[in-house]
C-alpha cells in the first residue's frame, strides 16, 4: 500500500468519478484506475462499485476511508514538521559559553541569529570551559564556545579555532594606573594586590602559572568570583585583575593596560560532537557566529582566526 495510492483513493472518492478525479490530480484515467486496482489488490477487496453518473464507496471502501485520511494527514503532518526545521520555522539550539564571552560576544551573535531566525528557541548555559565540554559529551549542547587547550580536547570534539584574545590588567579608570608605562610586565604586579577568580576558573590557573614563570606569587585583594563579580571588585577599586580584553568594551569605570611582550593570549574554540549531525538550528547559529567574527568590528586586543 502505497500513500499515493491512498491519495488517488481519497479523490476519488471526494468526486466520485474517476474522470473528474485523474483530471484534478493531473494524471491519466488509466492510470489512476490502474493504481485504485493495485491497491484493491493488496488490500483483497474492492473499494468501488460504480452507479449511475459515478462511482460510491463499498463497505470495505468506507471501512478504509478515515483510516486512509488519517494516514494521509499524518505524512502531510509529518513532511510540514520537517520542513520547518529545516526551514528553521521551528526548533532549537543550546549553545554553551564562558561567563566572559557570555557578557561581551555571544548577545551580539544572538541578536544577529534572533533577527533572522525570530522562531527558534535559544539556550545558553554559561560555564567553564572544562564544563561545557563535559556537557558537549553528555549531549545536553549542541555548540560550546570554550578556551581551547594547548593540548587539545577530547578526540569526541571538533574544535574550529574562532578568535585570539589577549589578557589585559584591569585597574578602575579613575585612579592611579598600574604602571606608569604604555604597557606593564607582568612582575611589576608582584606588589599590587589582585582580584582574583574561583577555582576551577579558566583564567585564575592562566594566571597563576604566569606570575610563577615570572617569579613571585601573587597577592589577593579578593578571590573567589566568577567574572561579572571581579570586575564589580575591580571597579570598587579592590585590586587589578587579569581579564580577558573582550570584557572591558562596556566598562567605562575600567582601565586595560596590556601586557608587554610576550604578553598573555588564549584561544577561543568552537566545539561540538564529532560524530553527531549538528541540527539545522545549531548549523545555522554556527555561521552566525563565524560570520560575525569575521566581519564585524573586535575589540582591541581580539583577532579573528
Amino acid at each position: 500500500m502505497q500513500l499515493q495510492q491512498l491519495r488517488y483513493f481519497l479523490m476519488v472518492e471526494k468526486t466520485r468519478h474517476f474522470t473528474q478525479a485523474a483530471d484534478i490530480l493531473g494524471v491519466s484515467q488509466p492510470t489512476l484506475s490502474k493504481q485504485i486496482h493495485t491497491l484493491e489488490a493488496t488490500l483483497g477487496a474492492p473499494l468501488f462499485e460504480r452507479i449511475r453518473g459515478g462511482v460510491s464507496l463499498t463497505a470495505a471502501g468506507q471501512t478504509l476511508f478515515p483510516l486512509a485520511q488519517r494516514m494521509v494527514a499524518d505524512a502531510d503532518a509529518a513532511q510540514e514538521a520537517v520542513s520547518d526545521i529545516v526551514g528553521l520555522r521551528r526548533g532549537e539550539v543550546r549553545l554553551g559559553a564562558t561567563p566572559s564571552l557570555c557578557s561581551s560576544l555571544v548577545p551580539e551573535v544572538l541578536r544577529t541569529f534572533r533577527a533572522a531566525h525570530p522562531d527558534i528557541q535559544l539556550y545558553v548555559n554559561e560555564g567553564g570551559s572544562q564544563d561545557l565540554i563535559e556537557n558537549l559529551q553528555a549531549h545536553t549542547l549542541d555548540l560550546a564556545l570554550i578556551v581551547q587547550p594547548e593540548e587539545g580536547v577530547d578526540d569526541s570534539l571538533s574544535t574550529t579555532p574562532v578568535l585570539r584574545e589577549s589578557l589585559v590588567v584591569a585597574s578602575v579608570a579613575d585612579g592611579p594606573p598600574p604602571t606608569p608605562h604604555a604597557q606593564i610586565a607582568l612582575s611589576e604586579l608582584e606588589h599590587t594586590p589582585l582580584v582574583m577568580f574561583r577555582a576551577g576558573y579558566d583564567i585564575r590557573g592562566v594566571t597563576l602559572e604566569a606570575c610563577q614563570k615570572a617569579g613571585f606569587a601573587p597577592k589577593f585583594a579578593v578571590e573567589g568570583g566568577e567574572m561579572d563579580a571581579v570586575l564589580a571588585f575591580v571597579e570598587a577599586g579592590l585590586g587589578v585583575a587579569l581579564v580577558p580584553s573582550m570584557v572591558l568594551a562596556n566598562r567605562p569605570l575600567l582601565r586595560a593596560t596590556p601586557l608587554a611582550p610576550p604578553g598573555m593570549r588564549r584561544t577561543i574554540a568552537l566545539a561540538h560532537r564529532k560524530r553527531s549531525v549538528l541540527p539545522h538550528a545549531a548549523q545555522a547559529l554556527r555561521a552566525t557566529l563565524l560570520h560575525h567574527v569575521a566581519t564585524q568590528k573586535l575589540p582591541l586586543g581580539v583577532r579573528p582566526l
